[in-house]
């Protein structure tokens, strides 16, 4: 193990398409090594990477491929649209 792996770490991830009815589902999650796995694939790809333990609570007890409980759509929701406007602001900047 490496000294930044860091074994209690956990992800999850999830996969959302406008053009698909329902919700997003959970398509990852994982912890220790698993979620390394999964933050460094979600690095690599581009992906926003969101923190926030109260809401990976919920999310690692959704079985995969699970659609996210209606409890959770608006706090969904706001992270998608924060992640679609950072994606708007660096498609905006010149490439340097």
């Amino acid at each position: 193990m490496s000294t930044s792996e860091t074994p209690d770490r956990r992800a999850a991830a999830l996969k959302y398409d406008p053009d698909t009815p329902g919700a997003p589902r959970l398509v990852a999650k994982g912890q220790g090594l698993i979620a390394e796995q999964i933050l460094a694939l979600a690095e690599e790809h581009g992906i926003h990477i969101h923190q926030s333990p109260e809401l990976l609570d919920v999310l690692v007890r959704l079985e995969l491929g699970e659609e996210i409980p209606e409890a959770l759509y608006r706090a969904i929701a706001e992270v998608i649209a924060f992640a679609y406007s950072l994606k708007d602001e660096a498609d905006a900047k010149p490439p340097q």
